[in-house]
């Protein structure tokens, strides 16, 4: 049963395997592991004694014929491992040639029996050129295998420079020639894709044993195509009833990588055994018995599949907005154009459903309210601009009942169709005497008196993205000197992230404009090498003299952290927090994200070219909110520790229309 059988989780299941070692009869290996309740097989498929230039005749000795198990099961219950001995950077010329010669033909095995994925052995350290040529050869030749390279668990080795305390220990083995952390397995696999031109089908299976990284180091393998985690049983300890149970932080490890649809693989010889004379059958998915009466002795590495299976069901069931999310993770999105397009009725249906939203901006009403008239006024004029099907105008009376003021509500919307369904909802309520419709873009409205109180909802996912400061500066002529903005300011937020996935999305496209277009996108599969910096605030009522000017350029500097080790930035991810009223606020920057909100996901500006920041380094990050007559865009650029060029020059790729 998949590990995935857990109440309210609808996204990917998660399966656990069992590596094992080789056997010519797979049939019955495969039946083993089946009833002993594993998912599926790590298994070689040739003989690991096999070399090519032994000439000895015939084909090579694989793990039975294709006929042995049904198409079904070679594709959904047997990961192939090609032979661990493959070197193809060995300084001897016929174990290379041997290396070579043996990986094609057992991919080539793979591909025919259809399978869905082959690990690879582990590349030498900082030295796999001639490995990653060939495999990048052949990967050019699959249609749906997918290749995992096997990449231990370590970190880069520390050691403290003499005379500083021990807690101030910094990199210091580097290899001579490129300066990069010699023992850190992060580099081995870095070095890997980048030779392979980032593909696709190359992914990672993480090596996991009784030691750990950093948690800072960790990290960063959250935004790399990582598709299974082998599990040593060596990494386990045991309990007090003498069961197999993982440390603290593999257990947290373990957990998160839950979240990320990461399959997990046993793999070792049982360190606890317990409950060694219980039998079990084999599974109906396998045509073999096994024995005669379809009855296995208990598979040794069980408990350690019955404690994954624990820790992956004491994990809390997903919210109802984590629900919502799952379908929409990593998957790139246009953002909306609310200003130049109509949005549709499922659109404003969906953030309409943002209970969590409306309540915040019912809470800044509510101040305003209480703030700005004194008990003896007895009208207020609030104008909702950008008022869609009604939610705004639903929100502010509310607060007004609740805080005892009489409103007179101005409701401005340019989507005809939307007038259409504010219109039927006035009279629903019976608001007719309370507000008014007005079909017209606000920038050209005339109003007929001033408002106290603006209300607006144009935030797009990096606060003016969505051309909120263009819309409310024209707005703003008919507020009153002391008129109240809600929201009152707005700022953006970027940071670097790692995101394999999400560039390799944008690379499909095959083109430039999809590297210079801004992304709407529910960040998952991403690693934050560093803090969001602020990037550009705008404030709301802004009263100058003059046109007032939005555009605006920003330098950040990012530093990532000595222990996380190297990494390599795909984009950035940008956020937004707005001040709606006073202490009153909402946004997605993640350390102050408002809890419950699904309105916005973040932003994500890709770079054309993935760039390396060695261990302990920085990076320098030029940002430009450029306008135009008929038009609004950003460029950006990255300076340090390699130069990028400047994306999106003049909006050719990604714009926003005014």
């Amino acid at each position: 049963m998949p590990l995935a059988q857990r109440a309210g989780d609808n996204s990917e299941a998660r399966y656990c395997g069992v590596e094992v070692g080789f056997s010519d009869d797979i049939q019955n290996a495969l039946a083993f592991a089946l009833g002993g309740q594993f998912d599926f097989i790590a298994a070689s498929l040739t003989d690991p004694n096999y070399r090519p230039s032994e000439g000895k005749p015939g084909p090579p000795p694989f793990a039975g014929s294709d006929l042995v198990l049904s198409p079904s099961q070679w594709s959904s219950h047997v990961v192939g491992k090609m032979s661990p001995w493959i070197d193809l950077d060995s300084p001897d010329e016929l174990a290379r040639q041997d290396a070579e010669v043996t990986l094609k033909q057992e991919l080539s095995w793979a591909t025919h029996l259809s399978l869905q994925a082959c690990l690879l052995p582990t590349p030498r350290p900082l030295n796999c050129a001639n490995y990653a040529r060939c495999v990048n050869q052949l990967l050019q030749g699959l249609s749906n295998l997918q290749l995992w390279l096997r990449i231990p668990l370590v970190a880069p080795e520390l050691q403290a420079v003499e005379g500083t305390p021990e807690e101030d220990a910094v990199f210091l083995k580097r290899d001579p020639l490129s300066g990069r952390p010699l023992n850190d397995s992060w580099e081995w696999w870095n070095m890997f894709r980048s030779l392979c031109e980032h593909h696709s089908q190359l992914s990672v299976a993480l090596d996991i044993t009784g030691s750990l990284p950093s948690p800072s180091s960790l990290k960063r393998w959250t935004g790399e195509p990582l598709r299974a985690a082998i599990i040593h049983t060596s990494a386990f300890l045991t309990n007090k009833r003498g069961y197999p149970c993982l440390p603290k932080r593999h257990q947290n490890f373990i957990t998160s990588l839950f979240n990320h649809n990461v399959q997990i693989i046993v793999s070792g010889d049982p360190m606890h055994l317990v409950d060694g004379s219980e039998n079990t059958t084999a599974s109906s998915e396998s045509s073999a018995n096994g024995s005669e009466d379809g009855v296995f002795p208990k598979h040794p590495l069980r408990p350690y599949l019955e404690y994954i299976g624990y820790l992956y069901r004491r994990m809390a069931p997903p919210t109802e907005q984590e629900r919502f999310e799952i379908g929409y993770r990593d998957f790139l999105q246009a953002p909306l154009q609310p200003l130049m397009d109509n949005l549709e009725a499922q659109t404003y249906e969906t953030f309409e459903k943002d209970s969590t939203k409306y309540s915040q901006y019912q809470k800044a009403v509510f101040a305003a309210l209480m703030d700005r008239v004194p008990d003896d006024q007895t009208t207020v004029v609030l104008m909702v601009v950008g008022a869609g099907r009604g939610p705004l105008v639903r929100a502010s009376l509310q607060a007004a009942e609740q805080a005892g003021r009489s409103l007179r509500v101005y409701a401005v919307e340019k989507n005809p169709n939307a007038v259409v369904t504010l219109h039927s909802l006035i009279k629903l309520e019976g608001w007719e005497d309370l507000v008014t419709v007005v079909s017209c873009d606000m920038r050209e409205w005339n109003a007929p008196e001033q408002a106290d109180i603006l209300v607006s909802e144009l935030l797009g996912s990096f606060g003016d993205n969505e051309l909120s400061p263009e819309c409310l500066d024209g707005a703003q002529r008919f507020l009153k000197p002391d008129g109240i903005s809600i929201p009152s300011s707005y700022t953006s937020f970027i940071g670097p992230i790692t995101a394999s996935k999400l560039h390799n999305d944008v690379k499909s496209y095959n083109d430039l404009a999809h590297f210079e277009t801004a992304y709407v996108v529910k960040l998952h599969s991403v690693s934050r090498l560093a803090p969001p910096q602020e990037v550009f605030t705008f404030e709301h009522p802004k009263f100058v003299g003059g046109k007032i000017d939005n555009r605006r350029y920003k330098k950040m500097l990012f530093e990532l952290a000595e222990d996380t080790g190297s990494a390599l930035v795909h984009g950035f991810g940008g956020y937004f927090d707005a001040v709606l009223y006073k202490d009153v606020h909402l946004g997605i920057e993640p350390s102050t994200a408002t809890p419950d909100m699904f309105s916005w996901f973040a932003i994500f500006f890709p770079l054309r070219r993935p760039i390396y920041v060695p261990a302990g380094s920085a990076l320098e990050l030029h940002f430009w909110r450029c306008v135009g007559p008929s038009k609004v865009w950003y460029e950006w650029s990255v300076t340090s520790p390699d130069v990028s060029p400047v994306h999106n020059p003049n909006g050719r790729s990604y714009w926003v229309g005014l």
